[in-house]
């Protein structure tokens, strides 16, 4: 690990401690429409076979990257639709580990966006685990702003780095 990933890691974990007991749940936060219906159909078990690039390369079939909007950690309802695919997936395959990484656009600094990216993290783990995917299948990093898909600076191209994507953990 490289000397500025680990200090990075460092500063997000003192945040992360230093906030823990303050903060508070916004309004919105974790809502989504709970029903699911759009990913009723049932997903089956398959062999586990996929790229270590993780959900973001779309070379994990039946996983997919979640979105977010500028500067939030909640999921909007199609968002929460994606997720149950993504817990249903998890579920299906119970050997499956993986690592939800939070990222960032380039906006803010790279403090912000490395909490931000953790905030985003934390919230899809939290969410898979009330779907019923056991907590110790799933781990967070955030990269912030490390890890851009697109380096244009146009909103279209900046949402898409606005993400928690799945790797296979090690």
């Amino acid at each position: 690990m490289n000397f500025k990933r680990l200090l990075s890691l460092f500063v997000v974990g003192l945040f992360v401690v230093g906030c823990s007991s303050t903060r508070k749940k916004t309004e919105n936060e974790g809502a989504g429409d709970g029903g699911g219906t759009e990913n009723a159909k049932a997903v089956e078990s398959t062999t586990i076979s996929f790229s270590p690039s993780g959900s973001d390369s779309g070379s994990i079939n039946g996983l997919q990257t979640i979105h977010f909007e500028f500067d939030k950690s909640v999921l909007s309802s199609g968002e929460m639709a994606k997720l149950k695919g993504n817990a249903d997936w998890m579920k299906a395959n119970s050997k499956a580990s993986m690592t939800i990484e939070g990222h960032c656009d380039q906006k803010g600094s790279n403090e912000y966006n490395l909490a931000l990216g953790e905030r985003r993290a934390a919230a899809v783990k939290k969410l898979m685990v009330e779907m019923g995917v056991p907590s110790k299948r799933l781990s967070t990093v955030s990269f912030g702003e490390e890890k851009l898909i697109s380096q244009n600076e146009s909103e279209d191209a900046m949402a898409k780095n606005r993400r928690a994507n799945f790797v296979p953990a090690n």
